[in-house]
């Protein structure tokens, strides 16, 4: 699972290389996701652009980086394609998460 992780004022910007999160892919990508949590106590956005294919264990595996983040930490996503955003859309999952439609202009650079 390639994924790619720069700090920027406190916050944890994690891009997502990969065309599918599903479940060959799950376990991977929420250890990875563990991992670079791990590496900052503050939150997270993640850049789901190239991600083209996100089924129920991959969206199990983003509702788990959520809740290991704990009530302190958030979890926000951006960009997703239309395929994944339906996914969110009709699990309702878009009320539980704040989704930027692309990444915020202050970030790009730093991707």
């Amino acid at each position: 699972m390639e994924l790619v992780a720069k700090e920027t004022g406190g916050l944890l910007l994690v891009q997502v290389l990969e065309r599918r999160i599903d479940a060959a892919s799950a376990i991977q990508f929420k250890d990875r996701m563990r991992d670079l949590a791990n590496r900052t106590a503050g939150n997270l956005l993640l850049d789901m652009s190239q991600v083209t294919f996100l089924d129920s264990s991959g969206l199990g595996a983003v509702v788990a980086v959520m809740k290991l983040l704990g009530p302190g930490r958030k979890l926000e996503l951006a960009g997703l394609t239309p395929t994944v955003d339906k996914v969110f859309r009709l699990t309702r999952m878009d009320t539980v998460f704040v989704i930027h439609p692309q990444l915020p202009e202050s970030l790009r650079d730093a991707s």
